[in-house]
């Protein structure tokens, strides 16, 4: 991967707000020590958005389960927004699988979760 991009990392993030939250926090972890999961030798900023792209990091929760509460209220406008916009689903309507298990790259390390 010669550059990392933001499409590349929508990929695998809902959207924009969401890609910002979880770059922000793994470049935190990384500044403060943690492990790098992408062989790279780039800024920390940088090797966090590279590790999103490649789907080494996510978040702990499905962003859409915390942000909608309760009988369907929706707690973010920007999420009401899209749901009246048709560009997203309510929980209820998309069945999907539990996304809360960590996904395992190479058999030995499970994926940090944020």
């Amino acid at each position: 991967m010669a550059r990392v991009t933001v499409e590349d990392c929508l990929a695998n993030v809902r959207d924009q707000f969401a890609l910002v939250h979880l770059a922000a926090q793994r470049y935190r972890q990384l500044h403060r020590g943690a492990p790098r999961l992408v062989d790279n030798k780039n800024k920390d900023i940088v090797c966090a958005l590279r590790e999103i792209a490649s789907g080494s990091v996510r978040f702990r929760e499905d962003v859409d389960d915390v942000m909608i509460s309760g009988k369907n209220k929706v707690v973010s406008q920007r999420l009401q927004q899209l749901i009246d916009s048709g560009y997203a689903d309510t929980p209820a309507d998309s069945q999907t699988a539990d996304n809360n298990t960590a996904v395992v790259d190479d058999g030995d390390t499970p994926t940090p979760l944020i």
